[in-house]
């Protein structure tokens, strides 16, 4: 864990903390009036985002997500609360974007070649292709979930999301009040700088050879997450192909879409629907984000190569930069 903390000219203290998760970093940015311990509370940001990983890794065999691969059909399992909550959430996004979101998709990934499991079946179950909503029943009250078929979960399209509220629950609870937390592209703000400025970031433009920035967003009090087609791809015979499963299909997405950004109360539901927008394109993506009133960014690839854009809501009516609504103290689940 590294930590650099510097004093505004406001005499507030600015500190902040990174570390390894998830095959990336955690980051947390905050200011304070000094009398916290940075240290404490990087101990619990580091055992909140490793609880998490614990947790909900596919590149961890022990992990519950694995063992609940593993485990018999028919019967109902015990699982951490956490990991019960992030699943009842993953099938409600599921449903809401029709399949478009779906968990059941960790065979087709290794199939394709992505994932800790890349071309390999071992420790995955189940057929070649996603077993959608309608075959996993969880039970949040008892923390148990039951298969109703042999499947191959994966939630990497939810769980650094949800790492990153559990961030921000830490911060929360040790009274925090401005502060930017984030795992890769997933990120989380709370309040606004000593200086009454919002949390800044840049949106990436979708370019797989460079690092360079599309347009900049302004947070208070919400979360951002981006899906793109541009990092995690690979060459075949058939040309480049991306990470993003479709498990409408059974093959990786393909259509206009470069990358998906979205705001939203929860890092986990942004990272989950970025990614459901991603598959379903730019006109049934643009029609979920309408239809449940999302703010989000579609970068498209033209015919010509060129960028072009598509939003909605916020991101709309600001001209590409957005400040999201506040939300209440229990936004951090």
């Amino acid at each position: 864990m590294s930590r650099t903390s510097t004093d505004t000219a406001g005499g507030a203290r600015r500190v902040s903390l990174s570390g390894p998760t998830m095959g990336s970093r955690w980051t947390a940015v905050w200011f304070d009036d000094g009398r916290l311990d940075p240290m404490e509370i990087g101990r619990a940001l580091v055992g909140a985002v490793g609880a998490v990983d614990g947790q909900m890794s596919t590149w961890k065999p022990d992990s519950d997500l694995m063992r609940l691969n593993r485990a018999a059909v028919g019967y109902w399992h015990d699982v951490p609360a956490n990991l019960a909550v992030v699943l009842a959430a993953a099938l409600r996004i599921g449903r809401a974007s029709s399949g478009a979101f779906d968990i059941g998709v960790g065979r087709l990934v290794a199939d394709w070649g992505f994932g800790a499991h890349a071309g390999r079946v071992d420790g995955l179950a189940g057929t070649s292709g996603p077993l959608g909503i309608d075959t996993l029943e969880i039970d949040g009250a008892g923390r148990r979930v039951r298969k109703l078929a042999p499947m191959s979960l994966d939630l990497s399209g939810i769980a650094k999301g949800f790492g990153v509220d559990e961030l921000a629950g830490v911060l929360d609870e040790a009274g925090i009040g401005s502060f930017l937390v984030g795992i890769d592209g997933e990120m989380r703000a709370r309040g606004r700088k000593p200086d009454g400025g919002a949390w800044s970031l840049a949106v990436e433009r979708p370019e797989p050879d460079r690092r360079s920035v599309h347009s900049v967003v302004e947070l208070e009090d919400c979360a951002i997450a981006t899906s793109g087609d541009y990092r995690h791809v690979r060459e075949t015979g058939d040309g480049r192909i991306s990470h993003t499963i479709d498990p409408r299909t059974g093959g990786p997405s393909r259509n206009a879409v470069a990358s998906v950004t979205v705001l939203a109360p929860t890092a986990m539901v942004a990272d989950a629907m970025a990614t459901a927008l991603m598959v379903l394109g730019p006109d049934e993506g643009t029609a979920l984000a309408e239809q449940h009133g999302l703010d989000a960014l579609f970068i498209l690839r033209g015919a010509d190569g060129a960028f072009q854009e598509r939003s909605t809501r916020r991101f709309a009516a600001t001209d590409l930069t957005a400040t999201c609504a506040r939300i209440g103290a229990d936004g951090h689940r």
